[in-house]
């Protein structure tokens, strides 16, 4: 097990949140996602990102639950999607989350999209939880500076968490500051870009040079600005080489080599655009 898979990131209310997860998109229910999560807990991974949207929180739960780890050791994210979004629709929402993963309590409970006329409501919802201890933190997801505007303007706890699309096509800069300067903790989904760009020259030498995949350079690009990353996968052995990102440093024009690549590309839909 890698040291670096404990890694972890403070949030503005003290939780420590794992800067590495594995993300359960598209990992189906039962066998699928229970093998893929016994996988990343067996290799060390301590954060475990689903959703209900994603349909697999009760395989989340039972591959958990037959690991010898125990549960305060392991990070678990879901997050409320838009058909039941509204104040009472999220209370139900998160109870239903709750028992199909069976557990106590949620680690970081997340607004997946920010529902036009309906985010503010479902935020009122989630503060309810956080202040019932039901979750340790609260955030959000896919949500634009003015969404945060709007929301900071009259909310009682600030998010804790933003999870957006981010990566080198994608890199968020204005979004990225603005969360920064708000203590709100960057998390990037689709940080491989889909397995889509690998072949840019800028990436391949870099891996070169360290004697790493592209893959592990982009994920290396998230851990040294301190954004939480949660690249997924159902496949035991890129499991494994996701995580193996720990043992080798990029420098800072590296990095910054890496940030040059924006093309403000989305692969995903647009928050301010969307019709789910």
């Amino acid at each position: 097990m890698s040291a670096g898979l404990t890694e972890s990131v403070s949030l503005h209310n003290g939780v420590k949140m794992p800067l590495f997860g594995l993300g359960v998109y598209k990992a189906t229910e039962g066998g699928e996602v229970e093998r893929a999560v016994k996988t990343a807990l067996d290799v060390g991974y301590r954060s475990i990102d689903t959703a209900a949207f994603y349909d697999n929180e009760r395989g989340v739960g039972q591959a958990i639950r037959e690991t010898d780890i125990p549960r305060e050791d392991v990070f678990i994210t879901t997050k409320v999607w838009n058909t039941d979004q509204g104040y009472e629709g999220t209370l139900r929402a998160f109870e239903e989350s709750k028992k199909r993963l069976a557990v106590d309590y949620v680690d970081l409970y997340l607004i997946h999209w920010p529902v036009p006329g309906k985010y503010k409501e479902t935020w009122k919802a989630l503060e309810t939880l956080y202040s019932e201890q039901k979750v340790r933190a609260i955030g959000v997801s896919n949500f634009q500076i003015h969404h945060l505007d709007d929301l900071l303007a009259s909310c009682k706890v600030k998010p804790m968490v933003n999870q957006i699309e981010l990566h080198p096509k994608l890199t968020q800069k204005k979004l990225f500051a603005y969360c920064q300067k708000h203590q709100i903790q960057v998390e990037a989904w689709s940080p491989l870009m889909r397995g889509n760009f690998f072949e840019h020259q800028t990436l391949v030498t870099l891996a070169e040079k360290y004697n790493k995949t592209v893959a592990q350079i982009i994920l290396r690009w998230d851990i040294e600005q301190k954004i939480v990353t949660i690249p997924k996968s159902v496949n035991a052995h890129r499991i494994e080489e996701n995580a193996q990102v720990f043992d080798f440093e990029l420098t800072e024009q590296e990095v910054k080599d890496i940030s040059a690549l924006n093309e403000h590309l989305r692969l995903g839909p647009d928050p301010d655009n969307f019709n789910f």
